[in-house]
């Protein structure tokens, strides 16, 4: 696998200059922005001409992770060239929730089965039921294969997200990459900065992603309970709750934030790291590390998402590129065997590797 990255910001235009050294071998680039970069027809043909036979994907962001840097309103580039592993792309339009599964469904049986690996989803941040989209993918694609990626942002407005298909940036889309060839290592981590208060409780009543009940209880009074003096101020797009719902393996638990947790970046690195191979990790180096967080953990760390990120890198070591972008949600498994699902206010951490 050979990675080259830049980088485009508007008080320094790209660094490095592009094209770069890969050129026409690139066969995956992965672009992340703000959406009035990401719609920018100039940017996004500049990165074609300078990548003309990659499968471009990207998606507009809540703000971009380059390296150990974390920025809004740029765009960042990593272009692949992936030795031997084959990549198959394809789309689907969600015009809104209730055809969130009918998409997932789509995508899945769109791509070819045979030698499938991974595939790895970007979609609209506003118009799709993640849980929905999910599952459709789940029952169509063959058991073992592993699901990551994220919801596309817009810096925290909630008006319009972005995901590129076909060179352009559209609303309403999600685009789903399948990996193939059995020399791709994969691994993968999700953790948050949530901790359960105490008594915790057990769901009792849930329908599809409705939360009713807790221990017989009203969901929303002990949402309130906890919330405390907050409940009287947060709005339906609050992105920085106190207190919220979590989902793991099925079991839906009421958590607290925790914002001096940056350290469980580096804790879900670890996790990666050991999921890609031996613990040597001798046979499957990690070359490149996708970061996806949530906008909303963003916010809670306020001054410290640069230390999570650089807390990767230290645990990650100076070989794999690391790139990414904070998200309207992130799909993850937490860790090798558990179901794949949509996380809130996590840091993910995909790495892939070929042998």
């Amino acid at each position: 696998m050979k990675i080259e990255q830049m980088q485009w910001t508007q008080s320094a235009g790209w660094n490095p200059e592009i094209p770069g050294k890969l050129a026409a071998d690139a066969n995956w680039v992965l672009v992340f922005g703000s959406t009035e970069h990401l719609k920018n027809k100039r940017h996004i043909s500049n990165i074609r001409k300078a990548y003309p036979n990659a499968l471009i994907s990207g998606c507009s962001t809540a703000g971009e992770i380059f390296d150990v840097t974390v920025l809004n309103d740029s765009l960042s580039v990593t272009a692949i060239h992936f030795e031997h592993t084959r990549l198959q792309t394809t789309y689907a339009r969600v015009n809104n929730s209730e055809d969130s599964f009918r998409c997932g469904t789509k995508l899945a049986q769109t791509i070819s089965h045979q030698g499938l690996r991974h595939v790895f989803v970007l979609s609209d941040g506003l118009n799709v039921d993640s849980n929905e989209l999910i599952t459709g993918l789940r029952e169509q694609l063959p058991s073992g294969i592993t699901i990551t990626g994220g919801l596309s942002g817009d810096a925290g407005r909630f008006e319009e997200t972005l995901v590129l298909w076909q060179d352009a940036a559209q609303s309403h889309v999600v685009t789903l990459v399948g990996l193939y060839g059995k020399e791709l290592k994969i691994g993968f981590s999700a953790l948050g900065n949530w901790r359960s208060p105490e008594p915790e409780y057990t769901d009792t009543h849930i329908n599809s992603n409705t939360l009713y009940e807790m221990d017989g209880q009203s969901a929303l009074e002990l949402y309130k309970s906890h919330l405390g003096g907050h409940a009287a101020h947060l709005s339906a797009t609050d992105t920085q709750p106190p207190v919220d719902f979590h989902s793991v393996n099925n079991d839906t638990s009421l958590a607290k934030e925790d914002i001096n947790r940056p350290e469980d970046g580096t804790i879900a690195a670890i996790k990666a790291k050991t999921e890609i191979g031996p613990p040597t990790f001798n046979t499957a180096p990690a070359e490149l590390a996708v970061l996806i967080s949530c906008v909303r953990r963003k916010m809670a760390l306020r001054q410290k998402p640069k230390k999570e990120v650089e807390g990767i890198r230290k645990m990650l070591g100076a070989n794999p590129s690391l790139t990414g972008f904070y998200s309207y949600g992130e799909i993850s498994p937490f860790s090798s065997g558990t179901k794949h699902e949509l996380h809130n206010q996590t840091m993910t951490i995909i790495i892939f590797s070929e042998t």
